[in-house]
């Protein structure tokens, strides 16, 4: 079916295979679509060989030319670092992904579905992120060991043999295997580090360049002050502001904020009890015609289990909120939600704010003992079709035949799947092979 009003350029893919039944699950619609489905080969990743590649003929070009022989090879590889160090930070700076995210989702829905669903893609900008790091940190050991041959001064090997070990730390802790295990180690260096890096950059370029003087006339001296403004933005704005904590349940906490901020549906803020330490960041919920906004926490590791259990009265916030991937509904005409457990927060502004037709299949343990009346009647208010599927009276479902189904039921244009990393990749990847766009969190932060 399709809704009153809208015009379809084109079958949605779900209900294109009119041979297959509604309750079947059809195989993959091709080799290279699976392939491509696949979580080794998702446009994060693509990104990430994008920009190595991108420096990779950098380097070879650059060896035809000669730019990294003779007296002005450091100044030629601290270039190459130096660029490659802002596109790594800037991606990252919230005021860029809320412009990323807004000219992405400009696109209307009369554009063609593979050119929208290639577009709904952009918050795998963190590939950016991943790839200009790593190609930055190398140029940067390039030009280090440059000006050790060369017998640079003495003050900017310092620095720069300093900064190196900062940078590889960084790295390393960035590492998949690494920050999985020890995500709290990740966060911190990331953070401490890449303070700490920017200032001996500072320090390093201040020796290359003679002084503070002919450093404040030179591009790197331009381009590592807008670094610094741009990292500096966000705790510009750090406060610490009065929530009420609701705990429905010793499974979840509802958070509630109204210090003067209602953010945009779709959007995230992170909030922190020790804001040197670390950061977490939740969907907000605002609704409609109100002042503020909620948070949805789950007890899902060492913090939100002390959380739930020992709720604040104060919380540290800063930046701004940014926009999340469901932000990118706007492309299609009609979206399927995915939802698991706490994975209804994210999803439940998009709900109320109505601006995209939408159904919601959320699977939960006893969705009113965990989460309260008043949210699941908040949600049945408003998605009065929704699936409500509970795995303590029905078992633990097959994820992506259920989608399936709804999918080709309510003839949507695309999946946002929010839920664990398993069950993510499962819904998103089994769409996808079958031809359906689908997104959902790809853990890149």
């Amino acid at each position: 079916m399709t809704s009153t009003g809208l015009r379809p350029a084109a079958t949605p893919p779900c209900t294109g295979m009119a041979d297959v039944p509604d309750d079947t699950l059809p195989p993959p619609v091709s080799t290279l679509r699976r392939v491509l489905a696949h979580p080794r080969f998702m446009h994060h990743h693509r990104l990430v060989a994008a920009v190595l590649a991108a420096n990779a003929a950098l380097l070879a070009y650059g060896l035809t030319a000669g730019w990294w022989r003779g007296p002005g090879a450091p100044d030629a590889l601290g270039a190459a670092a130096l660029a490659n160090v802002a596109l790594a930070v800037l991606i990252r700076q919230q005021y860029v992904i809320n412009l990323l995210f807004w000219l992405a989702t400009r696109a209307p829905v009369r554009w063609p579905l593979r050119l929208r669903a290639t577009l709904g893609k952009v918050y795998h900008f963190g590939g950016l992120h991943v790839g200009a790091a790593l190609a930055g940190t190398a140029w940067f050991l390039a030009q280090l060991g440059a000006l050790t041959v060369r017998g640079g001064p003495a003050g900017a090997l310092v620095t720069g043999y300093a900064a190196a070990a900062v940078l590889l730390a960084v790295v390393g802790t960035a590492l998949p295997p690494v920050r999985s295990r020890r995500h709290d180690l990740f966060e911190r260096t990331h953070r401490l580090g890449g303070w700490a890096a920017l200032l001996l950059l500072w320090a390093q370029a201040g020796f290359l360049a003679g002084g503070p003087a002919a450093l404040a006339t030179s591009a790197p001296g331009w381009v590592l002050a807008v670094l610094t403004v741009s990292i500096a933005l966000p705790w510009l704005r750090l406060r610490r502001v009065p929530v009420v904590v609701q705990r429905p349940s010793s499974h979840v906490a509802l958070v509630h904020f109204d210090h003067g901020v209602t953010p945009f549906p779709g959007s995230s803020t992170a909030v922190s009890r020790s804001p040197l330490w670390e950061w977490h960041s939740f969907a907000n919920v605002p609704a409609p015609g109100r002042s503020g906004f909620r948070l949805t926490v789950s007890r899902a590791g060492d913090w939100t289990g002390r959380f739930v259990d020992d709720p604040p009265r104060r919380l540290w916030v800063k930046g701004i909120s940014t926009a999340g991937v469901a932000n990118i509904e706007t492309l299609f005409r009609r979206v399927l939600y995915v939802a698991t457990g706490s994975g209804i927060g994210p999803v439940l502004p998009h709900l109320l704010a109505g601006q995209v037709p939408a159904h919601l299949v959320w699977v939960a343990r006893r969705h009113r003992e965990t989460f309260g009346d008043d949210l699941v009647d908040e949600i049945l208010a408003h998605q009065p079709d929704a699936l409500l599927w509970d795995t303590a009276r029905d078992g633990k479902p097959d994820m992506l035949r259920l989608a399936w189904q709804a999918c080709r039921r309510y003839d949507v244009e695309a999946v946002i799947c929010i839920s664990n990393r398993p069950l993510t990749w499962q819904v998103v990847r089994g769409m996808e092979e079958r031809g359906v766009p689908a997104y959902g969190a790809i853990w890149d932060s």
